[in-house]
């Protein structure tokens, strides 16, 4: 008998002990997990318009390298497919920090060029290929130079990716001129 109350207090005695630390466990934590803030009306539009001309841009760029004529667009084509995919890593990121949701494709307007340009060949492609880098790459740094005057995450980007960008017009003029002129032509 004094076996079964011993083993009785014992039973008791671990129960009491594992009862607070049991509900411990399952009790949370009343902070808060999410990191995000809520970006201005301005910032979301911002970050989603910049998704969208990444995704484009990379579009593009795979584009100009399948059908460009000379080895110059092609080049280009692939510094777009290379930078905007960088930079849509860090876009997504400044989103999701931001907490909006991204979009994943590029917008009707940017399908509607991406498709005039698919359907042209030759120097005609590269002529409206660099026009249209020149013309997107000028409204880019527009953009990105009045988004990154703000606090934030979306700002962050903006800025660190301006630099690219200013890169990326000054390369699409002269690749517009070089097309202009003729430049040089490779065989496709």
């Amino acid at each position: 008998m004094i076996h079964k109350i011993a083993a009785s207090s014992v039973v008791a005695l671990a129960l009491i002990c594992a009862g607070p630390a049991a509900m411990a466990e399952t009790q949370k934590p009343m902070t808060s997990t999410t990191t995000t803030a809520k970006a201005s009306k301005a910032d979301q539009a911002f970050i989603k318009k910049a998704i969208e001309g990444n995704l484009a841009e990379v579009k593009i760029g795979q584009l100009g390298q399948q059908k460009g004529a000379s080895a110059e667009v092609k080049t280009y084509g692939q510094m777009l497919v290379t930078d905007h995919g960088a930079a849509n890593d860090k876009a997504m990121a400044a989103a999701q920090a931001a907490g909006v949701t991204p979009p994943t494709a590029p917008s009707t307007k940017q399908q509607k060029t991406y498709d005039s340009l698919a359907k042209l060949s030759g120097e005609k492609f590269d002529q409206r290929f660099a026009a249209d880098m020149v013309q997107d790459h000028k409204a880019d740094v527009a953009e990105y130079t009045k988004a990154a005057k703000g606090t934030g995450p979306v700002a962050d980007y903006a800025k660190a990716a301006l630099p690219t960008l200013k890169e990326h017009l000054q390369k699409a003029e002269a690749l517009e001129k070089d097309v202009k002129a003729g430049g040089k032509r490779s065989a496709k």
